[in-house]
């Protein structure tokens, strides 16, 4: 399994290009790319699809859709793929226009809820009702993303990427300290022990702004709980003012005044990999952020990786919080909706493929080959024998145990609340802002 080319752009698709465009760059072909069944089919016996382009994954999609029209040939899909930014605009527009494909490739939260508010997506709550074996092989923390006021509009499929907490051992030799912070006081109780030796605590790309928004998602989950921000998504009143989330914002500074992050932090970009490079190098001792890096670390960073130096878990716990310490953050799938515009011939086709293909034996393996973890239960029957087993079983583990697995606050918000987000996120790691002056601004974009 190669995991030198997994980055955030491979996990995420591009989930957050128009707010956070510094930070991500563009993925896949400038334009689409479509195929469609050698064998034909009636207009009636086909549904379209639209995807996203850009190697590994656009191979195992095309190959899905592929392996569905053989083996179903009076059941035809017509698989149309687009590179990130160009799907945005095209979805978009076919959806104003009542022309969206049958199926639709998407992010879940924000993105899925403006389809809902608009109905333009199908109800498959029902379906998966009848369809409850399609369901509970699914990991159940990937359905909070497709779960709009407790009802089902996607099926979520292909891969999982929680964000972790990774350390040098190395470092953590130097100042004689066997194994990782286990609380947030332990987290405290380092920084000065590193600074002592000039390495810095954590390394953080915070010039990307999304970077820091990690930090803020798992300590708002482990001081009060996912209804902190279950509360912030579902738009009720003043939400940003729990206290739980006051509590993280002040910790969140009480870390950076403590200098937790490495000089300049505030500078530094997610692009060229600059804050994961402090790590294995090891200036820096620790480090949060997707799974997606251990590719690059192991491909740039020479030995740190192959030679046992990195250390990775999940986020540990904050004394006296309410939060799960075994919840996370992150990516928990991607998804597929079915266009409620579409003729119910062309349903049926789409719900055929959910039924049949969408997370099979065939998907999985095929995912696996690229390195990635599928969001199927058992699905770690597949990493026998590969080189990075432990690290895809910790994946695996991790994503199957959470009880929630949030997604990235600025996939789950709208566009414009998300920017509005990253812009004070930055500002509170930047210490212009204070806790009180970050919520009272967040509260103006979710307040309903």
């Amino acid at each position: 399994m190669d995991f030198s080319k997994t980055t955030r752009r491979s996990f995420l698709s591009l989930a957050l290009a128009a707010p956070v465009a510094a930070g991500v760059a563009a993925c896949g072909s400038s334009g689409p790319k479509s195929s469609e069944s050698s064998s034909g089919s009636a207009a009636s016996g086909t549904a379209s699809m639209w995807s996203l382009s850009g190697k590994p994954q656009e191979t195992v999609r095309q190959a899905n859709v592929d392996a569905f029209n053989k083996a179903n040939p009076n059941s035809q899909i017509k698989l149309t793929l687009f590179a990130n930014d160009d799907y945005k605009t095209k979805i978009k527009t076919a959806l104003g226009a009542g022309q969206a494909p049958t199926i639709m490739w998407g992010w879940g939260g924000g993105g899925l809820k403006s389809w809902v508010d608009a109905g333009q997506v199908e109800d498959l709550t029902s379906w998966f009702g009848e369809n409850a074996a399609v369901k509970d092989k699914i990991f159940p923390s990937a359905f909070g993303a497709a779960t709009i006021d407790d009802k089902l509009y996607a099926i979520p499929t292909e891969t999982v990427t929680p964000i972790v907490f990774y350390w040098n051992k190395e470092a953590f030799d130097k100042i004689g300290q066997a194994a990782p912070p286990q609380s947030w006081a332990e987290i405290m109780s380092l920084v000065p022990r590193f600074n002592a030796k000039n390495i810095a605590p954590f390394s953080l790309a915070g010039g990307s702004r999304w970077t820091n928004m990690m930090w803020l998602e798992f300590l708002f989950d482990r001081i009060g709980g996912s209804e902190v921000f279950d509360a912030i998504f579902a738009g009720e009143k003043d939400a940003w003012n729990n206290p739980a989330a006051i509590d993280a914002l002040t910790k969140t500074q009480e870390l950076v005044k403590a200098k937790g992050f490495q000089k300049g932090f505030s500078s530094t970009v997610a692009d060229q990999n600059a804050d994961q490079a402090l790590l294995y190098t090891g200036k820096a001792a620790m480090m949060v952020h997707g799974a997606w890096t251990y590719g690059s670390m192991k491909d740039q960073g020479g030995k740190f990786v192959s030679g046992g130096n990195l250390g990775y878990m999940n986020f540990p716990p904050v004394e006296g919080g309410k939060g799960d310490p075994s919840d996370t953050v992150g990516n928990p799938g991607q998804y597929l909706s079915i266009s409620s515009k579409a003729t119910d011939a062309e349903k049926e086709v789409a719900k055929k493929f959910f039924t049949t293909q969408v997370n099979s034996a065939f998907e999985q393996k095929e995912w696996v080959g690229t390195g990635s973890v599928p969001v199927v239960k058992g699905s770690d029957s597949l990493f026998t024998g590969a080189k990075d087993a432990d690290w895809l079983k910790f994946i695996y583990d991790t994503s199957a145990n959470a009880k929630v697995f949030a997604q990235s606050w600025d996939q789950a918000l709208s566009p414009a609340a998300a920017e509005v987000l990253l812009d004070n996120i930055a500002k509170l790691f930047q210490l212009k802002v204070t806790p009180q002056q970050f919520a009272t601004n967040l509260n103006k974009v979710t307040n309903k």
